[in-house]
């Protein structure tokens, strides 16, 4: 098999072949080395952002556990398949200082859903902004803007359901610019044959903020108090602000440390991939079948991860009940996964490209089959009980 270390490509892009994913009509730059370097650096601080970013989401799934009164949710369950009481004894009391609302399962699912009506808004948006003030500024604002209001939602929680829903909305509407953002600026930072190992990187900072906030808040609220999952979560997010706003630049162009050589090195590999198209062309974009598909799988994929995500500590309360502490470790777990197989399958992907040379529509096609097929067997065969509750709890009058 022939080895893409020697020979160009036949194409303009990276997706120009089925037969290979590399440059032409430049000679390449030899790759610069990985440690150490400006890019990877740009990996790392992205992943930090991201974990902060899906702390601060998930943190309320949890805490909301321990902000509710037992006695209201439980005199609302209409299911008759719940758990026992199977948690053994604890020498150390559960903290009970933290105040308790009178809200029903309607009353939790409008505040666990309101993020995403902020969330779903700066999506479109939040590329076109991207492209005008740049990525850097726009995912750190992003961050930032959610870390402030993550710090208010104990007293917007006091003032009722209506303010604690709206700055749920709102903080959805920082995050919605995120992804955005950050898939701006690695279009000028990432070589294509790293892409895969940037990408999932940056990205998997996601799954383990997930996998980490939930066992976190789920202490937390065991121990002290469900408040200071807030002030803990929005805290480290200002903090990443800090950071990002010192340490990373827009582009390679503008960075102040970056060798020559690793500055060469992305822009002579970035030559042929930026469009010099201004307008979108959306009316080939709405033809357009491969989009079509990738928006359908994606649709498919959030719609299952989401439901996990907002919905999975609330399950194991009811249903399987666990206590706080409990549930948040037992509910990261599938995240864990997930994060494992991102940094795993990232590598995969850019080595099966690199060294083997499968195209990448193979490579990525391949992958995302495994991933959607995986996760569907799981839940077919793993959550039925929590389809049946989740679907007597929005039946609910």
């Amino acid at each position: 098999m022939r080895s893409p270390i020697r020979g160009l490509a036949s194409s303009d892009g990276e997706e120009g072949s089925a037969r290979t994913p590399l440059l032409q009509s430049t000679p390449r730059v030899e790759a610069a080395p990985a440690c150490c370097s400006a890019r990877y650096n740009l990996a790392v601080l992205a992943f930090f952002g991201f974990f902060v970013l899906y702390a601060l989401r998930v943190n309320l799934s949890v805490a909301l556990v321990d902000m509710v009164d037992s006695n209201t949710t439980l005199a609302d369950n209409r299911t008759s398949k719940e758990c026992a009481e199977h948690s053994a004894p604890i020498k150390v009391l559960h903290n009970q200082t933290g105040k308790r609302y009178q809200w029903d399962a309607e009353t939790q699912g409008w505040i666990l859903g309101s993020f995403f009506y902020g969330y779903i808004i700066t999506q479109i948006p939040g590329g076109y902004i991207a492209s005008k003030v740049g990525g850097k500024l726009l995912l750190g604002f992003g961050i930032l803007g959610t870390a402030i209001f993550t710090l208010f939602t104990p007293i917007a929680a006091d003032f009722g359901v209506g303010a604690l829903i709206v700055l749920r909305a709102l903080e959805g509407l920082g995050e919605g610019v995120t992804f955005p953002a950050m898939h701006a600026m690695w279009s000028s930072w990432a070589p294509p044959l790293e892409r895969s190992k940037l990408l999932s990187i940056s990205y998997a900072g996601a799954q383990l903020g997930t996998v980490i906030s939930l066992p976190l808040s789920g202490i937390i609220c065991f121990y002290m108090d469900w408040t200071y999952v807030f002030y803990l979560f929005g805290i480290v997010g200002i903090i990443w602000f800090i950071l990002w706003i010192f340490l990373v630049s827009e582009t390679p162009e503008t960075h102040k440390t970056i060798s020559r050589h690793e500055k060469e090195y992305i822009l002579s590999s970035l030559k042929n991939q930026l469009s010099s198209q201004k307008s979108v062309p959306w009316i080939p974009m709405l033809k357009s079948l491969p989009l079509g598909a990738i928006v359908v799988a994606h649709f498919s994929y959030n719609w299952t991860f989401y439901t996990l995500l907002t919905l999975l500590p609330t399950y194991m309360k009811e249903i399987l009940r666990f206590n706080v502490q409990e549930n948040g470790l037992l509910s990261a777990l599938p995240y864990f996964g997930c994060w494992l197989c991102m940094i795993l399958s990232g590598q995969a992907a850019d080595n099966l490209r690199a060294k083997w040379n499968y195209s990448t529509i193979c490579v990525r096609r391949v992958f995302s089959l495994i991933g959607m097929l995986v996760s569907s067997w799981a839940s077919q065969i793993h959550l039925p009980l929590f389809q049946e509750w989740l679907g007597l709890s929005l039946l609910k009058v």
